[in-house]
């Protein structure tokens, strides 16, 4: 989910803003949030913002996610001492069971990526363009032809399988791993708002668990001024993470995803002409 680079630079602040504001807007939309953050100093050539700067806005994401969902997280967080002691018997405990589940893929495939380096070596504009547009193409059927039946308390412990599954693949940049679960949840016959709550929710162990294997990294290498820089990306990104996912969860009552699949489509397109054209 993050640069394997330590890096650590003096931002402006107008820099810092962009950076957040990207990541909060695309991190739970279905276009990709690491996507858009591996182009954004390829496309406008600047400075790299560094593994500091993406833990922090994932933070912030982190936060937003856990604010607009508060009441989920709740349940998830006061079944887990029960949990622990083997019982499955509320839907908090479930919940919480489910989420665990549904994040051990992408754990699994994240260390093999990084232990191998494929992480480095799929952070291309060629590999972000075929993604966006294979992807997106894959989402929309998904949407279309998927049954709208089932919401989100009838996740079961063979859907959180399936949908961490289909999470691991997202760690591949431009697939998106909104895009990627919630295609796996209209797939599985979830209605678009019950996908995307369960997309969202799978997405705060991801994030967590992606932190903590970079957390001591970025310790040992941050100074001050990267830290004071990473407080103010993570508030920025916070704030534009709400926004977009209040605004993602209203359409998703009238609107389907297609809106995102053209978008996807046409920023993939975009990006192979670049990177076949040499540009």
């Amino acid at each position: 989910m993050w640069k394997a680079n330590h890096k650590s630079i003096h931002m402006t602040l107008f820099h810092l803003f962009l950076v957040a504001v990207i990541q909060g807007i695309t991190e739970f939309l279905p276009v990709s949030s690491s996507g858009h953050l591996i182009l954004f100093p390829i496309l406008t050539g600047a400075p790299d913002q560094g593994q500091v700067i993406d833990v922090a806005v994932h933070i912030g994401t982190l936060i937003a996610v856990v604010i607009f969902f508060k009441r989920d997280v709740m349940e998830a967080v006061c079944g887990l001492p029960r949990l622990l002691q083997g019982r499955i018997d509320t839907p908090g405990r479930s919940l919480a069971f489910l989420l665990i589940v549904a994040t051990i893929p992408a754990i699994i495939f994240g260390l093999i990526l990084k232990l191998s380096g494929l992480d480095d070596m799929m952070r291309s504009t060629t590999v972000i363009g075929i993604t966006m547009i294979g992807f997106g193409i894959v989402l929309y059927f998904a949407d279309q032809k998927g049954e709208t039946s089932r919401k989100s308390q009838d996740w079961t412990l063979r859907d959180a399988i399936t949908m961490g599954l289909w999470q691991a693949v997202a760690l591949i940049p431009g697939t998106s791993r909104s895009g990627a679960t919630i295609t796996g949840a209209r797939m599985l016959g979830f209605a678009r708002e019950d996908a995307a709550r369960i997309s969202m929710l799978m997405s705060i162990p991801t994030i967590i668990a992606a932190g903590s294997l970079l957390g001591v990294e970025v310790t040992a290498t941050a100074n001050i001024q990267a830290v004071k820089d990473g407080a103010i990306a993570a508030a920025f990104s916070c704030i534009a993470a709400l926004l977009a996912l209040s605004l993602m969860m209203r359409l998703l009552r009238s609107v389907s995803f297609t809106p995102y699949v053209i978008y996807r489509i046409i920023l993939g397109v975009i990006l192979l002409f670049i990177s076949f054209s040499g540009a």
